[in-house]
């Protein structure tokens, strides 16, 4: 239940301001003025939920066995820790960028033009990570209560 509420937590730090962009161009300066979180508070938490993320996957696929016992929510836990560790990655990319990539302009302008190309996906992610948070707390009072 725990991951299905971070999960949600997760897809909305990542996906709110992306689907805002996407709404109203405008609001980029204004989503800048009253940034939430602080660069370095982004980059930690995107570091925290990619690992977690990426121990999740492995932890699922050293427990294959489970496959057999409940195939449905081993098939769960893969997805929700699969989904994290992208939405984590997309949430370390933005702070990386802002960090390390303003200091050379070729590579600041290929960052923003990839950042641009993401902005719809990370919003669509986004709103999948919150289905899939959701379905993970319904999961876990199915399978577990």
């Amino acid at each position: 239940m725990i991951e299905g509420i971070t999960l949600i937590l997760l897809s909305i730090i990542v996906a709110a301001p992306s689907l805002l962009l996407s709404k109203t161009p405008k609001t980029k300066e204004f989503l800048e003025k009253i940034e939430p979180l602080p660069s370095l508070i982004r980059l930690m938490i995107g570091l925290i939920f990619c690992f977690w993320g990426v121990w999740g996957v492995i932890s699922t696929i050293l427990n294959l066995e489970w496959i057999t016992t409940f195939p449905i929510w081993w098939i769960t836990i893969l997805i929700g820790n699969t989904m994290q560790a992208v939405l984590g990655f997309m949430l370390v990319f933005r702070s990386i960028s802002k960090f390390f990539l303003s200091k050379n302009e070729a590579i600041k302008e290929k960052a923003n033009q990839l950042r641009g190309k993401s902005a719809s996906k990370q919003g669509k992610l986004g709103v999948l990570g919150i289905i899939i948070g959701c379905w993970q707390i319904i999961a876990s009072f199915l399978f577990f209560v």
